[in-house]
């Protein structure tokens, strides 16, 4: 018997597998989602990111008014998209929709200078590949604010209009912005109405001040029907940036209690609220999803009006990953 002829075959296939097996290791370790997403640069202030089905992900910038964006599994995020020189200069929410290849994001003017108009609060479109304007569209209540963007599943858009407590709607094909829930629903003006999400066919909208969650119903003909307030089995603090998560859940990111990222479970008109990570110090603004891992952003807004410390380098502005497979 030639053990050698009968060896070789066994080692030779033995030797393969291993190493199908360690190419196999090596490309999940090269998919995964990094750590940390880092928005170079010290006066950034990002206060929303989003992120697409092939996990790019991209903020916005309030200190700059330039969109960044960081390909999939890459740790630094790069400039892409830089404001209208006659519009507003302080990017807030951002939205990718997929479906549409379009990147929706709401501009503001952060501050005025006394004496002075700044342009009106507009949400932008562009094109979620090459990052050509698509069109804008002014909100429609003097005084508006544009905070966040949600868009439904069959192409309506919906913006948060913080100053006046309001929803604004863009139809599918529409050439305007118009009011679709205010009028108190939310409760007076000073609430800050901000996160806005889809969840089970209703518009669910959250206020920073008055740390509320509304589900609103969409009627058959498209306009805004029963607004409820949840009820939630833990109060929550200052809810900011929202997004939804599988078929029924919300995660938040909440300033309150030195900052968490809470994911919310829809039923009825009711909510459970699950803590997910605590402890982000640095004011959490922002949350999005890349497969089963959310990226919560941290605005340091707080020291936007700070000056620079020349001798104190400026603290990273990142986004950093929490896992949704835990238990």
């Amino acid at each position: 018997m030639n053990l050698h002829y009968q060896f070789f075959p066994r080692m030779k296939s033995s030797l393969s597998m291993l190493a199908l097996m360690m190419a196999t290791g090596w490309a999940a370790a090269q998919s995964a989602p990094p750590a940390t997403v880092i928005i170079p640069g010290t006066r950034i202030f990002p206060e929303s990111l989003t992120s697409t089905k092939d996990g790019t992900v991209i903020f916005g910038s309030i200190g700059t008014g330039i969109i960044f964006r960081a390909a999939p599994n890459t740790v630094m995020a790069a400039a892409w998209i830089r404001p209208a020189a006659d519009g507003p200069q302080g990017v807030f929410g951002v939205l990718a929709d997929d479906a549409s290849s379009t990147l929706w994001a709401c501009y503001g003017t952060p501050g005025r200078t006394p004496g002075t108009t700044p342009p009106p609060s507009t949400l932008y479109a562009y094109d979620l590949v090459s990052g050509a304007p698509k069109g804008r569209y002014p909100l429609p209540t003097e005084g508006a604010f544009c905070n966040d963007i949600a868009v439904a599943a069959d192409g309506t858009v919906y913006a948060a209009d913080t100053t006046n407590m309001e929803v604004a709607r863009l139809v599918k094909g529409g050439q305007a912005l118009e009011l679709w829930a205010g009028n108190g629903v939310f409760g007076p003006k000073g609430g800050g109405v901000d996160g806005i999400a889809i969840v089970g066919g209703r518009v669910m909208v959250n206020t920073l001040v008055t740390s509320k969650i509304f589900a609103v119903t969409v009627a058959p003909n498209g306009s805004a029907g029963k607004t409820t307030e949840l009820t939630l089995d833990r109060a929550i603090e200052r809810p900011d940036g929202m997004r939804s998560y599988g078929v029924s859940d919300l995660l938040v990111v909440e300033g309150g209690s030195g900052g968490r990222l809470s994911r919310i479970t829809v039923a009825g008109d009711s909510g459970k609220v699950t803590t997910l990570k605590a402890g982000y110090p640095d004011g959490p603004v922002a949350v999005t999803v890349v497969g089963t891992t959310a990226y919560v952003l941290e605005g340091q807004l707080a020291g936007m009006r700070a000056q620079p410390d020349a001798t104190t380098p400026p603290k990273p502005f990142q986004a950093t990953a929490v896992s949704l497979t835990q238990p």
